[in-house]
């Protein structure tokens, strides 16, 4: 039966790259990529002469066919990514569902992932985590996605871009509180690999300007401490805040930002104090 390999594909360090994958791309009869000059790049490194297809966000339904085409002639494919493993926050996952449908095999080839690279580096907990794929670009829906996470306690994982990455630590330093521990991984593999420690508000200022490179960003999970109900000193500060004032929101934002507590129980606790004052 012909088969579709997804071939994991070097981060930045061309060397790695498993020997299985490398024979493997040599062996199909095409090889579908999401930049046809960039993949054709590796496969010339690596001596590698195979046709190649692009396969993209914008243009990944109309390719199928082909795909099916090229198994259907008994040649396996293989899929790659521009780097990493091929349909993990990249274009792939409508191709994959549609040459199971066809009745064709798909056979993991694994290697290099960014996520697991920077997750095991990171220093954080690596039991439990939650990949989140690329953050929501609008700031009110990074904000409440970051807000649905906040009691995971589970290491959550993001991609970011370059250029919205200090929007991202800005919200996670509101949503998830000032001093939870977040890890900036950068340019994984490559010469200028540079990966951050430190709490989140320290995050959003260290990288107040954005920097170059591909980026990971992963943040601890909330600890029982984080997520347990606040003690009366909290509560009796968010009676305070109320009694000035400030709104629920307001208030459950401003002793967030300074207790690191989740800032969505704060709301809750301070939702309750005020029911309770109302009665």
């Amino acid at each position: 039966m012909a088969t579709l390999y997804l071939i994991s594909t070097p981060i930045g360090n061309l060397e790695d790259i498993t020997l299985r994958g490398v024979r493997l791309l040599g062996q199909v009869s095409l090889v579908v990529a999401e930049d046809t000059r960039h993949s054709g790049r590796l496969l010339k490194h690596l001596g590698i002469d195979v046709p190649l297809l692009s396969l993209h966000e914008h243009n990944e339904e109309a390719r199928i066919p082909a795909v099916l085409a090229a198994l259907a002639r008994e040649g396996d494919v293989g899929l790659i990514s521009d780097a990493g493993t091929p349909a993990l926050s990249d274009p792939g996952f409508k191709l994959v569902r549609a040459v199971i449908a066809a009745g064709y095999a798909v056979v993991p080839v694994p290697g290099p992932s960014a996520l697991l690279a920077a997750l095991v580096a990171s220093g954080l907990p690596t039991d439990r985590f939650l990949f989140l794929g690329f953050a929501p670009r609008k700031p009110a829906q990074r904000a409440d996605l970051l807000r649905q996470v906040a009691d995971e306690p589970g290491t959550l994982i993001l991609y970011e871009a370059p250029q919205r990455l200090p929007a991202l630590l800005q919200a996670m330093a509101a949503e998830l509180g000032a001093d939870r521990p977040v890890v900036v991984a950068r340019e994984l593999t490559k010469r200028h690999e540079t990966i951050w420690r430190g709490g989140a508000a320290d995050a959003a200022a260290a990288f107040a300007e954005p920097p170059l490179g591909e980026i990971v960003v992963l943040a601890g999970g909330a600890t029982e401490a984080a997520a347990a109900p606040p003690d009366a000193d909290v509560v009796a500060v968010l009676e305070g805040l109320l009694a000035g004032g400030l709104s629920l929101a307001e208030a459950a934002r401003l002793l967030a930002s300074v207790t690191g507590l989740p800032r969505r129980e704060l709301y809750q606790r301070a939702l309750a104090s005020k029911s309770v004052g109302e009665t």
